[in-house]
């Protein structure tokens, strides 16, 4: 992992980012968006909303868009047409990856990517949102409120007592906490976490649902997944995606019991 590129996303200057607007309770809007690539098209005609402060699952087969409209909305893809709005006033479309990120969109891929020769508490330290070089931030002595922040995000992903082991040591849930622990320090307002459990034990799996639904209200977080089991666990809405579409929302049981799901998706 590339520290530059971590703290980048930490940089684009909070404070100069554009104000976030959400009078209307929006906090992504996602209209008309279209992808293709040589002719495939990974998305099509999507709409997607999603609310200040919900937890939403998205789901879907392999092919369904899910991978192309994160990438769109944190500007690594550019759309055919359509529209991508963060709250009322921030067109997504119009910035760049970094000041995406700047303005408060945090993505967490699904290979942990954290720095192995670190400790816990070292990659808590870079992850910090601030215009700030590697230089300085390996000299720079942290405030009482940077050192309580992070302290508050040790307790909120669970790893307080590593707060001094080196991340390469971690188990594999743990290293998912500590990247989610590492956005985390970024303060976003929208978190997008790709597959958080795949390759996860049974219990760390019940704890990623513990961490991830604490986090809603606070922020905006989307999780695309493939367990059906963890997607009931933690979820209220749940987008169906198809052939780069929605084809189907609403709660679980509503989403599992319809037809054009079952046929599709949750048949096989």
């Amino acid at each position: 992992m590339n520290v530059g590129r971590l703290l980048g996303q930490g940089q684009g200057q909070r404070s100069r980012a554009p104000k976030l607007d959400l009078s209307h309770n929006i906090i992504l809007y996602l209209e008309d968006i279209s992808v293709s690539f040589d002719g495939f098209k990974a998305l099509n005609n999507l709409n997607l909303y999603i609310e200040a402060g919900e937890l939403r699952c998205i789901i879907g087969p392999n092919g369904a868009g899910k991978t192309t409209m994160m990438d769109v909305i944190t500007g690594k893809t550019r759309p055919d047409v359509g529209s991508a709005w963060f709250g009322q006033t921030v067109d997504l479309l119009t910035l760049s990856e970094p000041e995406i990120a700047a303005a408060g969109i945090g993505r967490k891929f699904q290979k942990p990517t954290v720095f192995p020769n670190h400790s816990v508490f070292e990659n808590l330290e870079l992850a910090m949102a601030g215009d700030k070089s590697v230089w300085k931030t390996l000299i720079a002595k942290l405030s009482g409120e940077q050192l309580g922040r992070i302290d508050e995000v040790l307790k909120i992903i669970g790893l307080t007592e590593r707060v001094e082991a080196l991340a390469g040591g971690l188990s594999h849930g743990q290293k998912q906490w500590l990247e989610i622990g590492m956005l985390l320090m970024q303060d976003p307002e929208l978190l997008l976490v790709d597959e958080p459990v795949a390759g996860m034990t049974p219990q760390e799996t019940e704890k990623t649902a513990e961490l991830l639904t604490s986090l809603a209200g606070k922020h905006s977080v989307v999780v695309v997944e493939h367990d059906m089991a963890f997607v009931r666990s933690i979820a209220r809405t749940v987008t169906v995606l198809h052939q780069g579409s929605v084809l189907a929302e609403g709660s679980m049981d509503q989403v599992q019991n319809d037809p054009k799901v079952i046929e599709v998706y949750l048949g096989d």
